[in-house]
């Protein structure tokens, strides 16, 4: 009786420090609350993005987050490519892209 005892109260100390590892680990798994209308946790322009507005996010940065030098290095790419296209486009993208929206 006092193994059998024993075994239940080993077997429940495990499972105990197991679900405080866990929660450690992966956090509570609490859902974040809405955020107020017409708000971001970035920051772009609707329209007309360039590289430079690429290379100025920035984001959150947290525990569990993102590598911050993998995120720069996306980013860097990412800026740089949309840099190379618009340099592609003619000087007057943009007066066609309100011609097309308005009919």
């Amino acid at each position: 009786m006092l193994t059998m005892l024993l075994y239940v109260l080993v077997v429940a100390v495990v499972g105990a420090l197991l679900f405080v590892v866990a929660g450690v680990v992966f956090g509570r798994s609490e859902e974040l609350g809405p955020l107020p209308g017409e708000t971001t946790l970035t920051r772009l322009p609707a329209r007309g993005v360039t590289g430079a507005d690429v290379r100025a996010l920035q984001f959150q940065q947290v525990v569990r987050g993102y590598k911050a030098s993998e995120v720069d290095w996306a980013l860097e790419q990412l800026g740089a490519e949309i840099d190379r296209l618009r340099a592609r486009l003619p000087a007057d993208d943009e007066e066609r892209a309100g011609v097309a929206e308005s009919t």
